[in-house]
């Protein structure tokens, strides 16, 4: 087997490590004569798997003791209607922070049912760039103030998160683990695993306590924060297999060197990148302001439609898949997360390189 460099924006590459971890354990975890997604989530080695992995959860990024987090079902797409439902008030409204597709979705379902106030948007220049402090217009009676750090559609990302007297809670699906953060600056965070922590399926929601408290009540019982976190995430049946991933990648960002050498290394791939575009005299051009540019997920363009499909076919023909960028805007997309080695962006820029001489 010859593993390629998946460069897909979620689900995308995994450690190759946890990846051999999982199928060394798959048939038989830990000599119980069946796999840990047979096991009962209620059983000995499962209780196990999930008090761990909040361990390392809390270990690597730093969580306070005063925050709990949740593994929940239903992707950052739920969190969108959770959190207004839980934490804006009966005639109340929140302050959104408005960068593109996902922060969009979130603002939808907030004015469903209730209010959302667009602080700061940079719609009008389809999403290039990150609105600076100075540019956000707060409400002083919102409940909260809701941001996405990264935006993998567009390629920008959050490089100083906004600061307010509110609560803040941020979409964080497609950046979190990939730099130190102070959790503590925040209400509420919640992830998409199936980024830079494991698979498809589960949502990691990390809230502060005294947040949590100020939700409101009544309403539907999975819907409510409150059931998550008196059941430790255990109402129903949780995302088993997801979260002993998520597990066994937190090992690997470990094995690694922690969150300081990550960081470093996504450094280093994103200047690589980002040089070799910026090198290419325009034949390569980024979508992204270049003081709003992703780590995580670069995004360009050529100078037509038909040189795109030829560069992702050339690219997926010597092993460099998963570089179409999104339906809705088209391009190229390069997704960086954690798991993506240094190798596999010194193998695109070389390509890059070629194939901007044959064409």
């Amino acid at each position: 087997m010859s593993r390629v460099y998946n460069f897909s924006p979620g689900p995308c590459t995994l450690p190759l490590p946890a990846l051999e971890k999982a199928q060394a354990e798959f048939i038989d975890y830990h000599n119980t004569g069946m796999s840990i997604i047979e096991s009962s989530h209620r059983g000995a080695e499962f209780k196990d798997v999930h008090v761990e992995t909040k361990a390392l959860l809390r270990q690597v990024l730093g969580i306070p003791e005063d925050y709990h987090i949740l593994f929940l079902g239903g992707g950052a797409s739920l969190q969108f209607t959770m959190i207004p439902q839980n934490f804006i008030p009966a005639g109340g409204s929140a302050d959104y922070i408005n960068t593109g597709t996902w922060s969009k979705k979130a603002i939808k379902e907030a004015n469903i049912v209730a209010k959302a106030n667009v602080v700061a948007s940079s719609e009008a220049d389809n999403f290039s760039w990150i609105p600076s402090q100075e540019e956000m217009q707060f409400d002083k009676n919102a409940a909260y103030l809701h941001f996405t750090s990264n935006n993998t559609i567009f390629g920008t990302e959050f490089h100083q998160f906004p600061e307010t007297d509110k609560p803040l809670v941020c979409d964080m699906s497609s950046d979190i683990m990939s730099r130190p953060i102070d959790v503590s600056k925040f209400a509420m965070i919640y992830a998409g695993a199936q980024k830079n922590l494991g698979p498809a399926g589960v949502t990691v929601v990390i809230i502060r306590d005294d947040f949590a408290k100020t939700a409101n009540k009544g309403l539907p019982t999975m819907l409510a924060y409150d059931t998550h976190i008196d059941k430790d995430s255990m109402f129903n049946t949780p995302p088993a297999f997801g979260i002993y991933m998520i597990k066994l990648v937190l090992e690997w960002l470990l094995d690694q060197g922690g969150l300081e050498t990550i960081e470093a290394i996504n450094r280093q791939k994103a200047e690589l990148f980002y040089g070799a575009v910026d090198a290419s005299e325009g034949y390569y051009r980024g979508t992204a302001r270049p003081d709003s540019r992703s780590r995580m997920n670069a995004t360009m363009r050529l100078e037509s439609e038909e040189l795109e499909k030829k560069f992702i076919a050339e690219a997926a023909a010597i092993g460099l898949m998963g570089l179409k960028g999104h339906r809705s805007v088209g391009g190229i997309r390069v997704s960086m997360y954690n798991a993506m080695p240094l190798a596999g962006i010194e193998k695109l820029v070389a390509f890059m390189a070629r194939f901007k001489e044959d064409n």
